[in-house]
């Protein structure tokens, strides 16, 4: 089969093609932007990239065009299509479906899919789950909105149904997989299908183990309020069969509405002091507590409260299919973690650049705090480098939180390029101007030049975007390597 991706530059639809190309389907596609990680994977797999969304590419002849979320009816002022080859699909009756339609047929069909959904942590959480799947010897299937460094790809097929008479290494039964079906772990978003399909995501998946890591308000694009949201959890519940698993966040209360409106399948918590998994010490070394009972111990080089919570739902979703909080917990010890979640980017003049996913408010803070409790007191300044890129940030709904997630941050520079809502003004309590901790430029020339004026030997520099960030982390080590030799 040949398939034509509209969109397939996004992280969940270069999964996708990945899959589809392993599954021996000629894949090509269109995008309008690409950038890293996800336009160096479909690189390296061949696949040919189309720029734009020209009504040519009907010469393609697909068998299927699938049509990623940032395709639309839109117009621009003169009245034209904004993607004029939907248009085009649309005129000539052609076949068409959705990313998640697709991969439901496809892909998730007859395995044990473990979903894992939430505000924020679903790419780590799903990589964690993933990578314990594979050291415990189950081979998992996955697809995942980010680049998990211990796999180097975001998306692997595997096969439909575990090898016959496999076993797990620790010689006890997969508990969880009944009839063998192989495990598939999916990151499960929450944001809307297609322009055809105002669905969430993660409905399509219909998951026998379904992680629920937290949930708050975001995609202020889509969303009216935390209500719709839940809503939309609860019907993700409501597709996990009575065999299947919930594993849920004990300290969220938006989640608990989320399962007094109905739960028909096995519950498991984490995170809370009465929960299932629970976890004693420090974010980096920590005890892993089962119904109140010590099971295991965590070293590894991740840090921040958040991480240890992503650790805790990761082992509660891989004992449903058996595997021991043992196994799990020594597989999390050699976690690499996941391109762009503060994956350092170089080291100039003793100043340390890195790159970060953050774009939600409550995620940066999380991301801060988690490198100030690893720098521990004495450990170096932190600056934040953040642009309001998202839907929902660009809709300034959250501005007011601003101040609160950059409280961790010595200094924060903000992008305010394409913004309608005064950053200055948002960012006032933290005092905007030399004499305060925050800055902000409409270009990133200017953002650049300001970080490298601040900036000094021991700085730890956090970049934070959902997008590409035009490039700024080289351009911060070029700035900074011009700075030392003048």
């Amino acid at each position: 089969m040949h398939i034509h991706i509209l969109g397939i530059c996004g992280t969940f639809m270069g999964g996708l093609a990945a899959l589809a190309r392993e599954a021996g389907h000629t894949v090509t596609g269109c995008d309008a932007g690409v950038y890293p990680p996800m336009s160096d994977q479909l690189r390296a797999l061949g696949i040919d990239l189309v720029s734009g969304y020209g009504a040519g590419q009907m010469a393609f002849k697909p068998d299927l065009f699938i049509v990623g979320n940032v395709v639309s009816r839109a117009r621009l002022p003169d009245g034209t299509p904004k993607f004029p080859l939907m248009e085009a699909i649309m005129d000539a009756g052609a076949p068409y479906a959705s990313g998640p339609q697709w991969l439901a047929e496809h892909v998730l069909q007859g395995r044990h899919v473990l979903a894992v959904a939430g505000t924020h942590g679903k790419t780590t959480t799903t990589s964690m789950l993933a990578w314990v799947l594979e050291q415990a010897g189950l081979a998992p299937g996955f697809l995942v909105g980010g680049v998990p460094c211990d796999f180097g790809v975001s998306a692997r097929l595997a096969a439909p149904t575990l090898p016959e008479g496999a076993a797990p290494p620790w010689g006890g039964p997969a508990a969880g997989l009944g009839a063998a079906c192989a495990p598939f772990v999916i990151e499960a978003d929450e944001y809307d299908t297609a322009f055809f399909d105002k669905r969430s995501k993660f409905v399509h998946y219909r998951p026998r183990t379904a992680v629920l890591n937290n949930l708050e308000f975001d995609h202020a694009d889509i969303f009216d309020d935390l209500a719709a949201i839940e809503r939309q959890f609860h019907h993700l519940v409501r597709t996990v069969p009575a065999s299947g698993r919930v594993v849920v966040n004990g300290l969220e209360e938006s989640l608990a509405r989320v399962l007094h409106a109905g739960c028909w399948s096995e519950v498991r918590s984490f995170g809370a002091i009465v929960s299932d998994f629970t976890a004693e010490g420090v974010a980096h070394d920590f005890d892993v507590l089962q119904h109140g009972e010590r099971a295991a111990h965590v070293t590894w080089a991740l840090s921040g409260a958040h991480n240890q919570l992503n650790a805790l739902a990761a082992i509660a979703a891989a004992d449903h299919l058996g595997v021991p909080t043992t196994v799990a917990a020594q597989a999390l010890g050699s976690f690499q973690g996941v391109k762009r979640r503060l994956e350092v980017r170089g080291t100039v003049r003793g100043i340390t650049v890195y790159d970060d996913f953050a774009h939600h408010p409550t995620a940066i803070r999380t991301t801060l705090d988690g490198l100030r409790q690893r720098l521990g007191a004495h450990g170096g300044r932190i600056l934040a480098v953040f642009e309001p890129r998202s839907n929902t940030m660009k809709l300034g709904t959250m501005k007011a939180q601003l101040p609160w997630s950059l409280e961790p941050a010595d200094l924060a520079f903000c992008h305010t390029g394409g913004l309608d809502w005064d950053a200055a003004q948002a960012l006032a309590p933290m005092g905007v101007g030399p004499r305060g901790r925050a800055r902000v430029a409409a270009d990133i020339d200017t953002l650049v030049r300001q970080v490298v004026e601040e900036a000094r030997p021991g700085d730890h520099v956090v970049c934070m975007s959902n997008g590409g960030f035009d490039g700024i982390h080289a351009r911060l080590l070029d700035a900074l390597a011009a700075s030392a030799s003048r």
